[in-house]
């Protein structure tokens, strides 16, 4: 061979066999060898000598059992513990099973009554939240009540305050009117608040001499056309002073059947026309009122 053509080589191919050949012997008889487990058969049983025991001492002889220890059992008797021990399971049997039902019962009794009372909480709820509705629809009607009241009350001071106080706020009459030199209210209770005579019977005419200013004539009078198509009368509260001229006039008081603004601001400045006698005798400011009758078509 080419690989073995030296002497050297040669010694180690002869040495490296032999010392492979030696080490798979030895492990073949030294390093493989096993043992097999060994076949079991039946069931270890402790020792013993007896069908009955305690403790944990195991004694290296057989014990003879006493004769008081070691009853005699027939084999009737062990045929009654075997049906014993056969029938006892079954007996516990069926209260397992009705104690189940029992439960089952009683769960769905729970469960119903629970139900019940969230059906009860729910209308409850229902109804303390319709009362609570109620309350608030009430409570809203009566403050709208009082508001239309108040605003009632408000525009009742408002009318009488350009009436020039005829009624106060609490409804009684107020002030005092006449040529007597008596406090009181000179006239008849069925009469004109704007009429200038104290005496005779009320009629339902429509001039224009009353004015309410006693002891003066009228000297001038003029009328504003309105801009718009409307009808009604308008009377107007007037001040004239002592040279009979009007220096204030507040239009849409009581009488008054149209306060539409294209009626009232012709009647006051219509009432700014009027002129009356000089007088210096009279008061420094005599109120008086004056009444604008508007018309269709004017």
């Amino acid at each position: 061979m080419s690989f073995l053509d030296t002497r050297h080589k040669k010694k180690s191919f002869s040495l490296t066999v032999f010392v492979l050949s030696a080490l798979l012997l030895l492990l073949f008889y030294i390093g493989l060898t096993y043992m097999d487990p060994p076949i079991e058969n039946g069931i270890t049983v402790d020792f013993g000598s007896m069908d009955y025991g305690s403790g944990r001492d195991q004694p290296k002889e057989i014990l003879q059992p006493k004769q008081s220890e070691t009853p005699e059992i027939t084999e009737a008797e062990k045929e009654e513990e075997v049906v014993e021990e056969i029938e006892e399971p079954q007996e516990e049997a069926a209260p397992d099973k009705e104690a189940e039902e029992l439960l089952t019962q009683e769960r769905e009794e729970a469960v119903k009554i629970e139900k019940q009372k969230e059906a009860q909480r729910k209308a409850e709820e229902a109804a303390e939240k319709k009362k609570r509705e109620e309350e608030r629809a009430e409570r809203e009607r009566q403050a709208a009540l009082e508001k239309a009241r108040l605003e009632k009350e408000a525009k009742k001071r408002e009318l009488d305050a350009l009436m020039g106080g005829i009624n106060n706020a609490d409804g009684t009459a107020q002030g005092n009117e006449g040529d007597d030199e008596l406090p009181g209210d000179k006239g008849r209770a069925d009469g004109n608040p704007y009429a200038n005579s104290y005496y005779g019977s009320p009629g339902s005419g429509s001039g224009t001499g009353g004015y309410g200013l006693k002891g003066r004539s009228l000297v001038n009078q003029g009328k504003v056309q309105q801009e718009c198509n409307e009808e009604g009368r308008v009377v107007v509260r007037i001040v004239v002073d002592r040279n009979g001229k009007v220096i204030d006039a507040q239009p849409g008081v009581k009488g008054t059947t149209n306060n539409h603004p294209c009626l009232t601001e012709p009647a006051r400045k219509t009432a700014f026309l009027h002129r009356w006698n000089l007088d210096q005798k009279a008061p420094s400011q005599q109120i008086g009122f004056v009444v604008v009758n508007f018309k269709l078509g004017e």
